[in-house]
């Protein structure tokens, strides 16, 4: 070798290993309630989406694929967020069925002021969710509680949104 790799050797084995934040099972299981809400938000929502009829129904049809996009993409960040803690996401179809807070749908043709009402239910629970774990998170990981804050706000606002077809002024 060179003393110039010697040298960035020598370096670079002096310094000192730093341990990577890991979550612990506190965080990893309130992480992990959140994911199976989303998961399960997603899944309501497509099946909504393909079973809403009545008025309105090509706008609903289309709200809905916002909401399941929301709720996709932050249980990606969710459990990616998971995985970079050392924490492991279990999205398997019977975890998400056995651990979810959020109620079956009903099966069938849904009319849309029913589907209006329970997925704005469903944004509700699955935003309630959040905010129950929140202070525990962000007790051990501000970081992770950061990305809660942006659930919160997507969530409480499809919410707001979709309910506002039912309701009047």
């Amino acid at each position: 070798m060179t003393t110039a790799a010697n040298t960035q050797k020598t370096r670079t084995s002096a310094l000192p290993t730093q341990r990577a934040f890991t979550a612990s099972p506190e965080l990893e299981a309130s992480l992990q309630r959140v994911l199976v809400d989303l998961i399960a938000l997603h899944l309501d929502g497509k099946q909504a989406h393909w079973n809403v009829v009545g008025a309105n129904f090509r706008d609903l049809h289309l709200q809905l694929d916002e909401i399941v996009d929301v709720a996709r993409e932050h249980s990606d960040t969710v459990a990616e967020r998971m995985r970079a803690l050392y924490a492991v996401p279990d999205g398997r179809p019977t975890t998400v069925a056995e651990t979810t807070s959020l109620p079956l749908l009903l099966p069938g043709e849904q009319n849309t002021t029913e589907v209006v009402n329970t997925i704005t239910d469903l944004l509700h629970r699955a935003a309630a969710t959040v905010r129950e774990v929140h202070d525990t998170v962000d007790a051990e990981d501000p970081s992770t509680a950061d990305l809660l804050h942006t659930v919160i706000h997507d969530l409480e606002k499809q919410a707001w949104m979709i309910s506002a077809e039912n309701r009047r002024a």
